[in-house]
C-alpha cells in the first residue's frame, strides 16, 4: 500500500476517512486543513448523520487520535503540506476546489505522486481523467494520469445506469433531475448569496440549483446527449436522480429490472450499483455504501421514453467509493 495523504476535512474528508477505516483500507500518513485539531476530532467523533465513532477520538497540536491510530495532522491555512518529505504518493483532495488544474498541479508542485480530487473537474483539461469504480477504471495509466477526478455523486450515481443502458439499448438523448440534500453551499437563513435561488433558507425550501453531472457524463462518453439540473430539498442527506432517457432500442420494464439486478449481483458494479424491489423513502438508503440504488418500482417505459430512479446518499456512498478508488489506485502505482 502506497502513503495516502488526505487534504481537507470537512463532510467529504471525514467520511472518506471513517469509510477507509472501518473497511481497513488505509489509514493516511496524514490530515490537513485550516482548523484546528480539537474541532476537527469532536466533529470526526459525533457525526450528525452517522452518529458517534465506537473509539475515543482526540485532537491535540499535530496529531489526531483515533483509536489505536494517531494521525499526524496539518494546518494548512498558509501553505499546503510538504507532500515530498512526507514520501505522499497519493493526495485525496477534499477541499472542493481543486476542480482547476492550477489547484490540483500545486499538489504535485509541492511533491506529491499523483492527486485524487473528490469533485467534478471544470473541464477536461483540468484533470488527466475522470475515472469511475465500475465504469472506467479499468483505463487508469499510471503513467499518464497524475491528476483524476471522481467527479460528483450525482454523476456516480446517474453513470451506472447510463453504461447499462447504453450497452443493451442505445441512448439518443436523456434529461435528468436530482433531488438532492441541502449542502454547505447554501445558507441556513433567508439572506443574499451569489446565486439568487440560494439567498433562501435550505431548510425551509425547495431551492432549483444547477447539475454539473451531465457535463461530467460527457467527459466518460464524449457523444452522449444529456443535460439535467438539481432541487435542493430539505434532507440532511440522502438524494435521488431521475433519468428519463430516449433509447434507440425498445425496451420493456422487466428487461431493464433484471438487467439492473444482474448488474448488482456480479460483475464490475457489484458493490456500486444496487436494487430496491420494495417501496421506500429517503431514510432507507442513509450510510448506503452503494453509488447508485436503483427503485426498481419506479422504472417506467412510455413508447421509447425509459425513465429510472436512482437513489444515492450523496456523503456516504460518495466517500465509500472515493476510499475504495485511493486505495485501488494506490495498489496500482
Amino acid at each position: 500500500m502506497k502513503r495516502i495523504a488526505i487534504h481537507g476535512f470537512g463532510r467529504i474528508g471525514r467520511q472518506l476517512l471513517r469509510v477507509a477505516l472501518e473497511n481497513s483500507l488505509f489509514v493516511p500518513v496524514s490530515i490537513s486543513d485550516i482548523r484546528d485539531e480539537e474541532t476537527l476530532a469532536a466533529l470526526f467523533e459525533v457525526d450528525t448523520n452517522y452518529n458517534r465513532w465506537p473509539e475515543q477520538v482526540r485532537g491535540e497540536s499535530g496529531h489526531l487520535h483515533i483509536g489505536e491510530h494517531n494521525i499526524p495532522y496539518i494546518n494548512s491555512s498558509q501553505e499546503l503540506p510538504d507532500w515530498k518529505s512526507l514520501e505522499v504518493d497519493l493526495v485525496i483532495e477534499c477541499t472542493g476546489r481543486a476542480v482547476t488544474r492550477s489547484v490540483a498541479q500545486a499538489h504535485l508542485d509541492r511533491g506529491a505522486k499523483r492527486v485524487l480530487v473528490s469533485g467534478p473537474s471544470k473541464s477536461l483539461d483540468d484533470c488527466d481523467a475522470v475515472l469511475l469504480k465500475g465504469i472506467n477504471l479499468d483505463r487508469f495509466d499510471s503513467a499518464q494520469h497524475k491528476i483524476i477526478s471522481m467527479a460528483s455523486c450525482t454523476t456516480n450515481a446517474l453513470a451506472p445506469v447510463v453504461k447499462l443502458v447504453r450497452e443493451n439499448f442505445g441512448i439518443k438523448s436523456g434529461v435528468f433531475s436530482t433531488v438532492h440534500s441541502y449542502t454547505n453551499t447554501q445558507s441556513l437563513t433567508d439572506q443574499p448569496m451569489k446565486a439568487r435561488r440560494d439567498s433562501w433558507a435550505a431548510t425551509e425550501n425547495i431551492i432549483p440549483s444547477s447539475s454539473g453531472a451531465a457535463k461530467a457524463l460527457k467527459f466518460i462518453w464524449n457523444d452522449l446527449q444529456i443535460t439535467g439540473k438539481a432541487y435542493r430539498v430539505p434532507t440532511r442527506t440522502g438524494s435521488v436522480a431521475e433519468l428519463n432517457l430516449v433509447t434507440e432500442k425498445p425496451c420493456t420494464i422487466q428487461q431493464v429490472n433484471d438487467i439492473f439486478r444482474s448488474a448488482a449481483a456480479e460483475g464490475p458494479l457489484q458493490g456500486v450499483l444496487n436494487v430496491l424491489e420494495e417501496e421506500w423513502a429517503s431514510s432507507r438508503i442513509v450510510g448506503d455504501p452503494h453509488s447508485s440504488i436503483i427503485d426498481l418500482p419506479l422504472t417506467h417505459v412510455q413508447g421509447e421514453i425509459l425513465s429510472v430512479a436512482a437513489w444515492y446518499d450523496n456523503e456516504w456512498g460518495y466517500a465509500t467509493r472515493l476510499a475504495e478508488v485511493a486505495a485501488e489506485l494506490s495498489q496500482r502505482g
